[in-house]
């Protein structure tokens, strides 16, 4: 079986160049496959191989003290799910190109638990009974194999397309808990940052992304598959994957 890892995290890289250069010699030496987004934020990494192979990149990794603490989401596959190994130094570690988006200046975002988001979906509301609007980060592609029901999706092709795409929705929202999602996470840290400063300040964020939701409690309130940009194409709730092919590669998410 292959492990596959996903996980992002923030915190300054005074030079990404050498941690990538690290990781690509580390990865490549372990025959992993995958995408490495390394940037002045933080990293992005998506890889997958034999599970000691995957274990001995993380390892390099986490014994940096500043991804000590990493989140990684774990999934296994029969296949692999990656063409090739693909490391790379970007501006962003996902592209929003907006200000006050960053955790690294003004910290996390307020965030919404799996459990507690289950519970709120379950009850209509939120523990202080305001109305709840799940609003989904994502493209219109990945929106297309699965989302929280009822949740409201945007038609974008790109993330940096979000905040033009949510105004007319702003005035709408004013009086509900607004939790934002997205696949592991990242695009929601950023949207919800960006949107507080920008004054909406009754919006929360899903720690872990959907995946997170999934490997801590199923799915609950949500329907369809989660789309995850290789391969396998998307993951069910159990995290099994709908598609088990040779890899043809895919884009990043955008």
């Amino acid at each position: 079986m292959i492990l596959n890892v996903a996980a992002y995290h923030f915190t300054v890289v005074a030079d990404p160049q050498a941690l990538a250069d690290a990781l690509r010699s580390r990865a490549e030496a372990n025959g992993l496959r995958g995408t490495v987004l390394v940037a002045g934020e933080g990293i992005n990494l998506f890889l997958a191989g034999d599970g000691d192979a995957v274990h001995d990149v993380l390892g390099l990794l986490r014994a940096d003290a500043r991804f000590a603490d990493i989140t990684l989401k774990f999934s296994r596959s029969r296949a692999q799910p990656f063409a090739r190994l693909k490391v790379k130094v970007k501006p962003e570690i996902i592209s929003f190109r907006r200000d006050q988006a960053s955790p690294l200046v003004a910290g996390r975002a307020p965030v919404v638990s799996p459990e507690d988001l289950a519970r709120w979906i379950a009850q209509g509301s939120d523990d202080a009974g305001k109305r709840l609007v799940l609003l989904d980060t994502r493209n219109r592609e990945e929106v297309g194999y699965g989302t929280f029901a009822g949740a409201l999706t945007l038609p974008i092709d790109n993330f940096t397309e979000l905040p033009e795409a949510l105004e007319p929705h702003r005035d709408a929202l004013s009086d509900a808990t607004v939790v934002s999602f997205c696949t592991g996470g990242i695009r929601c840290e950023k949207a919800a940052l960006w949107l507080r400063a920008d004054g909406m300040d009754n919006l929360l964020q899903l720690d872990g992304g959907i995946l997170g939701y999934f490997e801590r409690v199923g799915g609950a309130g949500y329907d369809g598959h989660c789309f995850v940009f290789d391969e396998r194409v998307a993951l069910d709730p159990a995290l099994q994957p709908l598609v088990e092919t040779e890899p043809a590669g895919l884009s990043p998410p955008r």
